[in-house]
């Protein structure tokens, strides 16, 4: 699988074009005036690491957090989101803060896996009924950086997808073995 297939299958499982994915497809050029320093406090980075991390835990195999998923997002709204899909963008830790403190009595990062999980999920369904909406919901926006952050990582790529850095003869017709990876290349 090839990194614009996984781009297309992450937009397929969202319901939704990548957002900000213009700038891949190199359909429209990046814009390059946001300062990830002046979006994005180390706590933000920390906050967006969890959130990845409930979304992609880390099981037998790596995590959202092993491949810094948090940091990636941060420089990913910062160079390819237009202005007003950062303002969304932006509007998505106070608002989860919000709903933890309000819903749990606790910080976000003071939250149980558990209770993270429900956070999560909860923001999931929200987002998946507003997907007719014009504007795209924060959480969709988290959720596809999260797998393009993760699937596109030397982690992601290497330890949780079969990698193949260099392909060899083209093979028509190759057989599905239950329980083996997906393929990445580059």
């Amino acid at each position: 699988m090839n990194r614009r297939d996984l781009l297309k299958l992450i937009a397929a499982s969202t319901g939704m074009s990548l957002i900000g994915g213009g700038v891949i497809s190199a359909q429209e050029p990046a814009n390059k005036t946001a300062d990830v320093n002046a979006a994005f406090s180390p706590a933000d980075i920390q906050k967006l690491d969890e959130v990845a991390e409930t979304i992609i835990p880390r099981t037998d195999t790596a995590g959202a957090k092993d491949a810094a998923v948090g940091a990636f997002m941060a420089v990913f709204v910062a160079d390819c989101y237009t202005p007003e899909q950062r303002e969304i963008f932006l509007s998505a830790l106070p608002d989860i803060e919000r709903r933890s403190q309000e819903g749990y009595k606790k910080e976000l990062l003071q939250l149980t896996p558990e209770e993270r999980h429900e956070l999560v999920v909860a923001l999931d369904k929200e987002a998946r009924a507003s997907a007719t909406t014009d504007k795209p919901h924060y959480f969709t926006m988290i959720k596809q950086l999260t797998l393009m952050g993760f699937f596109t990582s030397k982690i992601g790529a290497t330890e949780v997808l079969a990698y193949d850095e260099i392909p060899g003869g083209f093979e028509a017709c190759v057989p599905y073995v239950k329980g083996k990876p997906a393929w990445a290349t580059t």
